[in-house]
């Protein structure tokens, strides 16, 4: 049993499956594809659950994979102990109807006993109790003796979630020693102590849990393989957890270097040097996996993640940004089996700064803030919590953390209300329950094969009716009227996908016609063309017309091919941070979505345009070819955000100005496209910007639309053409202007009228006069106007206006300069007689403003004016 660094591990074990026959994947993306039970992925086996219930055909019956997985139920508690973390991978080796248990066990006994050298007598079996087959094959075929084989009950060894697949599981646990045992003569694996670390579970998925307490066996049983790999490492290297194996050490150990602290020597930093490790690991691998932080579901996931790493640097002393330097370090530690994260490296640093900037901004006011709700004790309150959390982008989380180190708690529950009532969704994972997990919303076309697609070369084409789907039930036939899913064996329909829309057109045949809506397809690649039958009658084994709306299709094709030119721009004139966040392409525009960190300048927009249309005048050959996905790497052809690829992948490229994964339909020369214009640029979320674009007939007609709106504005200005536009504009603006200024020396005129009248109505109290007013129908600022007027005019006086506007009630104060000296306050004094009417306001001593809620009590606070002017002076 020699050390075995955790790189070597994985690639140790995946090649020994590949031995057995096994196909190696790539792991797939931590966000779920078309599984809304999950937020992240978080076992091996999730993202291959359709593989599993036969809804996928799987590439391979024998698969092995090193998956990355996320789990965040105890986010709390890393740093806190060694034990817990958010990011691990798992190492797997399924069948999908092809071997069981005979084969499954004796490989993972040759694996750790031949291929690592663990020594047999450290190793330990468990079984379920009921399973006498597993039993059999570890006493008479591995050797085990039976002293060495624990049977556990179903609460240790029998998987299941709900309905659907289940099975009894087969552990293997590692002898740690006698150092980590309990000392009881009887401890054996099951026992609640620190020996026997489980290191590796097989799942002998032979089972259908039927939901009423019974099962049924499966017709094809399934293996299901998971051990952990940092587990694994820390057998092979004799450390006791994940923070020492050697990868995850050498990043804590820049935390170190950045931070000046050593690992090991005070419990209390040791808690936030691993959370940081931890969190960085997270990060890294989510944002390359296309997350973006933001207050929901898994965005929400990653913003807690950056900003309780980013706290916790403070705790021990790191007063700068920190974070990217320390991404550096997790992705040299991966790069290695995880080649995305050199890819994606700009994006992933540029992100994390952003976020560890944004926090920055706000942590020292919210800390501030807790500090001082919390100096009492005690539990805060949940609004409390919640206003840290929307005002200085606390998550709970941290809030937590920071209240028990001082042994306080919060009201969760009414911090949960608050962001119902705010956001109407659900901040925390989505779990499934009673078998969600293996539900699909999907229509379930057993024992149809996937459809040809025949509509990157073809408009048309003839077909067979391999189903049909009325109202949800599948049927024979479909008459006049019927709305319906009719399934071919080959189609030029484009499903969507990829952000291209559906097609549109008919399904024929002599007097019937079938008129399609919409095209989608399932998991499977059955395309389903859905639609009303308009006249006649379709009948399952029909052999009909497929034929697309071809107008519609070329203009979805440029908007397509724009998108691919869109992004290219962007990453010239932006920078290679930028990446596809999500896309719409149908025959009106194109939407794409990209991480970008501010928005876009006029300049910024005018260069991305001038590239696109540059790229299409030049007419530039636009090939779409299929290839090894290596190959397409090599290229430099970009990928998809979270897409799972296969080994062989379609390429559309325009010359080297874009090289990009896709599926979708595209002109075949960029010329076709006619012209490019950006039509809008807005915020989707935090990190993430949206474009909206035409080309085509779009841009013709938004040019239309553009010379419709300048002639409308000629005949409004009266000017003589579009060409005097400006020139009458112009005129107008300087007649406005002259006019606005007539209009200002007559209010004056006015002002200066009342107030004369209302000077003679001043109250002397002491050495001052206070002149109090209603005059209704003044807005605020004239209302200023009116008040500072007198101020200026008279340096003895105290001025306070009230002015109503339909429902509105202002108030304004003004004093002059003797008037201050004598201790007169106009913000105090503004402020007083506003709370007399249900309102508050202030200001400066000279000038303030205030509003008022209750009408009525407007002419009772003025009249109160001149008590309070005379107490702030003290006069008798």
């Amino acid at each position: 049993m020699k050390w075995t660094s955790l790189n070597d591990l994985r690639e140790k074990y995946l090649s020994f499956f590949e031995s057995k026959g096994h196909l190696r994947l790539n792991s797939f993306s931590l966000v779920p594809n078309n599984d809304k039970s999950l937020l992240l992925i978080n076992s091996g086996m999730a993202p291959m659950k359709k593989y599993f219930t036969g809804e996928v055909t799987p590439p391979s019956k024998r698969v092995t994979t090193c998956q990355k997985c996320i789990r965040t139920p105890d986010l709390e508690r890393v740093g806190h102990t060694a034990r817990h973390g958010t990011y691990f991978e798992m190492l797997g080796n399924f069948s999908f109807g092809d071997y069981f248990k005979e084969q499954a066990i004796p490989w993972a006994w040759e694996f750790l006993t031949k291929v690592l050298e663990i020594p047999e007598n450290l190793l330990w079996p468990s079984v379920y109790e009921e399973d006498d087959e597993a039993y059999a094959i570890w006493r008479d075929v591995i050797g085990v003796p039976e002293e060495h084989i624990v049977r556990l009950g179903k609460e240790d060894n029998f998987w299941e979630h709900g309905t659907g697949p289940c099975g009894p599981c087969s552990e293997i646990y590692f002898d740690r020693g006698e150092k980590y045992g309990c000392g009881s003569p009887d401890c054996k694996p099951g026992c609640d102590c620190d020996r026997y670390m489980e290191i590796w579970n097989n799942v002998f998925s032979q089972f259908n849990n039927m939901g009423d307490g019974t099962y049924t066996e499966l017709e094809h049983k399934n293996i299901d393989t998971g051990m952990g790999l940092e587990r694994l490492a820390c057998v092979m290297q004799g450390v006791d957890n994940m923070f020492e194996v050697d990868t995850v050490r050498n990043i804590l150990n820049k935390v170190c270097e950045i931070s000046g602290v050593r690992y090991g020597v005070d419990a209390k930093a040791d808690i936030s040097i691993r959370a940081i490790t931890d969190h960085a690991r997270a990060s890294v691998f989510m944002i390359s996996d296309g997350i973006i932080p933001s207050n929901e579901g898994r965005g929400y996931v990653l913003r807690r993640l950056i900003r309780r790493a980013a706290r916790h640097g403070r705790l021990i002393g790191i007063n700068r940004p920190f974070l990217a330097e320390l991404c550096e370090a997790v992705i040299a530690e991966n790069r290695g089996a995880y080649t995305e994260l050199d890819e994606k490296r700009e994006l992933i640093l540029k992100v994390i700064s952003n976020e560890e900037a944004n926090f920055a901004r706000t942590i020292d006011q919210g800390l501030g803030m807790l500090n001082e709700l919390t100096s009492k004790g005690g539990v805060l309150s949940g609004d409390d919590a919640f206003k840290l959390y929307d005002t200085y982008g606390f998550p709970l989380d941290l809030t937590k953390d920071i209240l028990s180190e001082q042994g306080m708690t919060v009201d969760e529950e009414r911090f949960k209300e608050l962001m119902e009532n705010q956001r109407r969704l659900a901040r925390s994972s989505r779990k499934a329950s009673d078998g969600e997990s293996w539900k699909s919303d999907e229509i379930s076309f057993d024992n149809i094969p996937k459809t040809e697609f025949l509509g990157y070369t073809e408009d048309c084409c003839d077909s067979n009716i391999l189903d049909i789907v009325c109202g949800g039930e599948h049927t024979a036939s479909a008459v006049s009227g019927d709305k319906a899913v009719v399934v071919l064996d080959k189609t030029v329909f484009y499903g969507e996908s990829g952000g291209q829309v559906g097609d549109t057109g008919t399904i024929s045949l002599d007097g019937a016609v079938f008129k399609v809506s919409d095209t989608k397809k399932t998991s499977g690649g059955v395309f389903m063309h859905f639609g009303t039958v308009e006249s006649g009658e379709l009948s399952v084994g029909d052999t009909v017309t497929a034929k697309i709306d071809t107008e519609r299709r070329s203009a979805i094709r440029r908007n397509h091919t724009a998108a691919h030119l869109l992004q290219a721009g962007l990453r010239s004139v932006l920078g290679t941070h930028v990446e596809q966040a999500g896309q719409l392409v149908n025959e009106n525009a194109v939407r794409f979505d990209f991480t970008h960190f501010s928005a876009l300048t006029d300049k910024e927009i005018s260069e991305v345009e001038s590239f696109v249309n540059s790229v299409i005048l030049s007419g530039i050959t636009v090939e779409s070819r299929e290839m090894p996905i290596e190959e397409a790497k090599k290229l430099g052809a970009m990928a998809l955000f979270g897409e799972k690829y296969g080994n062989v992948v379609r390429v559309v490229s325009a010359e080297d100005k874009s090289v990009e994964f896709c599926g979708g339909t595209h002109v075949d020369n960029t010329a076709k496209i006619g012209l490019f214009r950006i039509i809008s640029e807005s915020s989707v979320a935090a990190g993430v910007r949206r474009i909206e674009a035409v080309t085509g007939f779009g841009v013709i007609n938004l040019l239309s639309h553009y010379k419709e709106l300048a002639a409308e504005t000629a005949a409004s200005l009266k000017a003589g053409s579009i060409e005097d536009i400006a020139k009458r504009a112009a005129q107008v603006t300087a007649e406005l202007k002259e006019s606005e200024k007539r209009i200002e020396k007559l209010e004056a005129q006015i002002a200066s009228s009342k107030i004369n009248g209302i000077m003679e109505k001043a109250e002397k109290v002491g050495p001052l006069r206070v002149i109090t007013a209603r005059i209704d129908g003044t807005a605020a600022d004239e209302l200023r106007k009116m008040a500072d007027s007198v101020r200026a005019q008279n340096s003895d006086a105290v001025a306070v206006f009230a002015a109503v506007n339909g429902e509105k009630l202002t108030f304004c104060a003004a004093c002059g300069a003797d008037a201050v000296k004598q201790g007169a306050h106009a913000g105090n004094l503004v402020k007083e007689v506003a709370l007399l009417a249900g309102g508050k306001g202030g200001g400066k001593p000279d000038s303030a403003m205030a509003g008022g809620r209750d009408i009525t009590k407007a002419d009772e606070a003025l009249k109160a004016a001149a008590d309070i002017v005379k107490a702030q002076i003290g006069a008798v």
